[in-house]
């Protein structure tokens, strides 16, 4: 037999009416009253979007709103638009969202795809590369009254609703920190690895990294950025020649993805229990690589949630509706001995 709303009610602590505005995406509900519903409707088998799932049917006046993500390797971001389509399956048939996979680092097809859509979506969640012919795309979707809301990596001078993600430069000074205090008081040479400086939210860590490096850490020093385009295998080339260039090296700090190739090339070289190396994003490749001792420290954010506020933001502002209070995405440190369950 099917839960019903007050199985969820009585199972997550809450009052029916509680759970009938979290079902039906209304505002009103603090984000971990929020979350501690839907995991209980999830745990009790009560899937209000199943509907869709099964037979594909969606009203005529459902809100279309689609997210534009960075295709390719990277772990996250494929997590991240698995996130976005189970999230979408709450909110049941009245939200139709869509989520396309662009080339990574391409600015132009990702305008071009900013505007073809223009006429077919009430609201766009984009991450997007900082790059003219993307702005003036951007201007040109919120000018046909259209709200874009920015995810993961900010973009500045647009017309947005908005922008979900973490503190990218506080990001980058935590990873400094980290690394820092890992390497100790010896001096030593350290190296960063970027997917892209295209993308703010990478050049904003980088630049968090480097002052607190500066600030706390002056004997360490930077002596080489590689942008890698968040590509495995490019990273793990760009990484051997790293240590093949630099026998002394005490520290990696990854900006993006590719943790998989600088690991192997740690690994095979034997440098994986001397060099510290710090990363982000927890994925099943990066809690191997703590059980392991290859990486030191991951700094995580949350792609359920992220997904979840992004949806949140983009129906209400496509609908007319205030925009929900949702608390900032939380940055957090992980180690080898605080590893969450998958």
């Amino acid at each position: 037999m099917r839960a019903t709303i007050s199985d969820i009610a009585r199972e997550a602590g809450v009052s029916t009416a509680t759970v009938d505005r979290v079902l039906n995406n209304r505002s009103g509900v603090h984000s971990r009253t929020r979350d501690r519903v839907l995991t209980t409707a999830e745990r009790l088998g009560y899937l209000p979007g199943s509907m869709v799932a099964e037979t594909g049917y969606r009203p005529a006046n459902a809100t279309r709103i689609d997210f534009l993500l960075p295709g390719g390797t990277n772990t996250f971001m494929n997590t991240l638009a698995a996130q976005i389509a189970a999230m979408a399956e709450w909110r049941g048939p009245q939200a139709d969202v869509r989520v396309r996979l662009i080339e990574g680092f391409n600015p132009d097809a990702l305008a071009r795809t900013l505007l073809e859509i223009r006429g077919e979506t009430s609201g766009v969640g984009v991450i997007a590369l900082d790059h003219p012919t993307v702005r003036e795309a951007i201007r040109e979707v919120s000018a046909a009254g259209i709200p874009v809301l920015t995810m993961v990596s900010d973009i500045a001078n647009v017309p947005r609703i908005g922008y979900v993600g973490i503190d990218n430069r506080a990001a980058g000074r935590l990873a400094g920190h980290l690394l820092g205090r890992f390497v100790g008081a010896r001096a030593g040479n350290v190296a960063l690895f970027a997917g892209s400086l295209s993308y703010r939210g990478h050049e904003e860590r980088e630049m968090g990294f480097r002052h607190i490096l500066a600030e706390e850490f002056p004997g360490l020093r930077i002596v080489e950025l590689r942008e890698v385009k968040d590509d495995t295998e490019r990273s793990y080339r760009e990484a051997c020649a790293l240590l093949d260039a630099h026998a002394d090296l005490a520290g990696i700090y990854n900006i993006g993805a590719g943790n998989r190739g600088i690991a192997r090339a740690l690994e095979e070289r034997g440098r994986a229990r001397d060099i510290v190396f710090v990363g982000h994003e927890l994925t099943e490749h990066t809690r191997r690589y703590l059980l392991s001792g290859t990486m030191d420290a991951v700094i995580d954010q949350n792609p359920r949630v992220e997904a979840r506020d992004a949806i949140d933001r983009l129906l209400a502002a496509a609908r007319g509706e205030p925009a929900p209070n949702l608390p900032a995405i939380r940055i957090q440190a992980i180690f080898r001995e605080n590893i969450p369950e998958a």
